[in-house]
């Protein structure tokens, strides 16, 4: 949620009534309310595909968060119901429906402004109320540790988002805008919010397809963990950028006469490999700058599957192709949907340029995911390969559903329900199995990253010897 430096003024500390959600916003600060202003008159301009009924609404949902949040300004100074109207932009953006927008403006609402959530219910419905609910931290429960209370917040985020995948694409949303604007919060703050968002949201995101929202909170998160290295490789990337422009321009040139020759239509995107990306690059393979030859690639986009592997061939007989560098992600999907043709030719003075080659329908679903659904929707089309294609990353979300666990300090590890001290008879009497400590919180491909307890605990749950009786369920769970 977004950060803030002033609560409400004392008569509205309540909550919120239906009957002054209508009421007309009111800003002290007339330059306040001309920002606020401007900024919900660029979030109308994104609803043109929505009908009027349903802009309404969204309107409604607006009024209702501006009053709610009448007083309350961000770090930057901003009035605070910018963050909303930002977040229900970035939804927009997906093209996501009414009430997702909705939820949207209201997602800080039940968490910051004292609203519960049948206040909610009776203006805007149990659907709207149960996406804010499913957006809103356990901070008025008591937890033992900081760590506890976000693992059991997280847990019921993630959960809400196995019944309705809308509550993970706004929370996404909202985390990329307070990414955005993490700056002018204090420097104390970075490396929390940073790192959770680094180890956490960004993996979710790659997990259902948001190659767009996955790259850019990736890049923000570097940038606020490693600032000074964050601007060093900036500058690199800037003076290689200046000195390649001629040799990206001639491979354009030649790609496009290429496919012209062939009389084949294609759209050729540039490409430039982000800075985290080099960083990882560099800084797992123990690369300086200079080795990374793959900072460029280009994506072409065709009108059909044959065209894909066509254009695959024009490519090969321009260039020459590195040997072992071609994939087909189009037979062979990844697991979040995502679907094209790599190949990585040697282009002029022996660099290596990395092309991309997909349908324009592959191409929506990869940089939008699971949101491609409503963007398909939006635009009145919907082909059957990409019904199936985003099927295929909604289904994903089910391996975020999890089962309740035992808290760190209760004497059990998450993903086991079975106590670390029993008895040698016992032991001996059952077969035993490798208890899989703390792998069913990890949001992350790798085991050791994203779990929801502290360094010390999770070092000790994945070093542990421990040995558990084969319970039904954990014996299920082991074997999937």
């Amino acid at each position: 949620m977004g950060e803030k430096v002033s609560s409400r003024s004392a008569d509205s500390s309540h909550s919120t009534p239906a009957s002054q959600a209508a009421a007309v916003p009111f800003h002290a600060d007339k330059a306040a309310a001309d920002a606020v202003a401007a900024s919900f008159n660029s979030l109308l301009e994104k609803l043109h595909y929505l009908d009027d009924a349903s802009v309404e609404r969204v309107r409604q949902a607006y009024r209702y968060a501006d009053h709610a949040h009448l007083g309350q300004l961000r770090n930057s100074g901003e009035p605070y119901i910018t963050h909303p109207i930002a977040v229900a932009s970035l939804c927009a953006d997906w093209k996501l429906d009414t009430e997702a927008l909705m939820s949207a403006l209201l997602h800080d609402a039940l968490e910051d402004c004292g609203v519960t959530k049948a206040d909610l219910i009776a203006p805007f419905g149990a659907a709207v109320a149960e996406l804010v609910d499913g957006l809103t931290k356990l901070d008025k429960l008591q937890f033992n540790t900081r760590e506890e209370g976000q693992s059991e917040s997280f847990r019921k985020m993630l959960l809400a988002m196995a019944r309705d995948v809308r509550v993970i694409l706004i929370k996404l949303a909202d985390r990329t805008h307070n990414m955005r604007t993490l700056g002018s919060a204090p420097r104390s703050k970075w490396y929390r919010i940073a790192s959770e968002t680094l180890e956490i949201y960004a993996p979710i995101a790659h997990r259902l397809g948001l190659n767009q929202t996955y790259r850019e909170l990736q890049d923000l998160s570097f940038r606020h963990l490693h600032p000074w290295r964050y601007a060093t490789l900036e500058k690199a990337v800037a003076r290689s950028r200046s000195r390649r422009r001629d040799m990206v321009q001639k491979v354009q040139a030649d790609v496009e006469a290429a496919f012209a020759h062939q009389g084949m239509a294609v759209r050729l995107l540039g490409r430039e490999k982000t800075l985290y990306g080099i960083y990882e690059r560099m800084h797992g393979r123990h690369l300086s700058f200079a080795s990374v030859v793959d900072l460029y690639g280009f994506r072409i986009v065709v009108s059909s599957v044959i065209d894909c592997y066509t254009a695959i061939g024009v490519l090969h007989q321009l260039y020459k192709p590195v040997p072992g560098k071609f994939t087909d992600h189009i037979a062979i999907a990844k697991a979040n949907g995502y679907q094209s043709l790599h190949t990585t030719l040697v282009g002029p003075a022996s660099l290596n340029v990395e092309f991309q080659v997909r349908t324009e329908e592959m191409h929506i679903v990869a940089e939008a995911g699971v949101a491609a659904h409503w963007l398909y929707n939006a635009q009145h089309k919907a082909p059957p390969m990409c019904k199936s294609s985003v099927r295929a990353g909604c289904s994903r979300c089910s391996i975020f559903r999890m089962k309740r666990a035992t808290p760190p300090n209760s004497g059990s590890t998450p993903g086991s329900t079975c106590s670390r001290t029993r008895s040698t008879s016992s032991r001996r009497a059952a077969r035993s199995w490798p208890c899989p400590a703390a792998r069913r919180w990890s949001i992350s491909p790798t085991p050791s990253t994203a779990t929801w307890a502290t360094t010390r605990w999770r070092r000790r749950s994945i070093t542990s010897s421990c040995r558990c009786a084969p319970s039904s369920r954990t014996a299920t769970w082991w074997r999937s």
